[in-house]
């Protein structure tokens, strides 16, 4: 059995899987608010796991946020671990290696195994939610680079063209930077795109319910979808991927496959295919799942 911790701002999340990839043990906890807190947490749901299990399992944390590999130190916007060296204080709590990994490419490692992306040689994640991020697997393992950032689409900068077109802000972005696409097609992003096409600010689900009785709502979210497929475009051109698995909270607005894979298609070249858009098939565990299967892999 294999323990998959999914590591959010919060909420925590901890799975037991069996060697079938069944959930065999759950426990969810809030989120501590300071690091030692945080800490002090994740150490007591391995030991929880021991404890359940009788065994010292594998464990793998799926955590927004990266690790620099040049220092061993953690960046997040929504976590108390920036500017610690959060993997190696956990190992050094519970006493022997822990794997950790971004969130979102724990999905995409989940849902290329396990998941919708099953016998696809490229596995694109996209994940939509509060922020935005991502992952690429090949043949069933996570392409990974020297920075460890690869995946982090959401801080690819806006299209100017259709900033300009509709009007859109530029804004702030927690990086640092300005005009990133993840503050116009992340959940608050729609919103700020809902301000412009409706005149008032609604939250995400709000506006997707709107779609197709109000026409302000329905421009809000053909812009959104016209943005995320530019995104998309650009992937597709970088990977050419077999599949895209979407994940996040956005993924779950009814009928979003189907008007993202239509407005990929309207960005694409004239006539070229597109990739299948698939929903994550592990939803809210996948994370967990993914992170428990790369802390399986980190022992063979």
């Amino acid at each position: 059995m294999v323990l998959g911790i999914d590591l959010g701002g919060t909420k925590i999340a901890a799975q037991i899987f069996n060697d079938h990839w069944q959930i065999q043990h759950s426990k969810r906890i809030a989120t501590p608010r300071h690091y030692r807190g945080l800490t002090a947490a994740l150490t007591d749901l391995v030991r929880w796991a021991e404890t359940a299990t009788g065994a010292v399992l594998p464990v793998g944390i799926g955590s927004a946020g990266l690790i620099n590999p040049a220092d061993g130190l953690a960046l997040a916007a929504n976590l108390p671990i920036a500017g610690n060296p959060f993997p190696a204080h956990i190992s050094e709590a519970v006493g022997r290696p822990v794997t950790c990994l971004n969130d979102s490419r724990a999905l995409t490692l989940s849902e290329a195994v396990l998941g919708a992306g099953q016998g696809c040689r490229t596995v694109l994640g996209l994940v939509l939610g509060t922020g935005v991020g991502g992952g690429i697997a090949i043949d069933g393992r996570l392409l990974e680079g020297p920075s460890q950032t690869g995946g982090e689409f959401g801080h690819v900068s806006a299209s100017a063209a259709l900033v300009a077109q509709y009007g859109l802000p530029l804004v702030p972005c927690g990086c640092g930077r300005t005009g990133c696409v993840e503050t116009l097609i992340s959940g608050a992003g729609l919103s700020r795109i809902g301000a412009v096409t409706m005149g008032q600010v609604l939250d995400a689900p709000a506006i997707a319910a709107r779609r197709g009785v109000d026409p302000a709502a329905q421009a809000a979210w053909d812009i959104w979808c016209a943005l995320v497929a530019d995104l998309v475009r650009g992937l597709i051109l970088t990977v050419d991927p077999d599949c895209i698995v979407l994940g996040g909270g956005l993924s779950q607005i009814l009928g979003i496959a189907t008007d993202l894979r239509a407005a990929v298609t309207t960005a694409q070249f004239s006539g070229f295919p597109v990739p299948p858009i698939y929903l994550a098939q592990g939803g809210d565990i996948s994370g967990a799942r993914g992170a428990a299967y790369a802390a399986v892999m980190a022992q063979r």
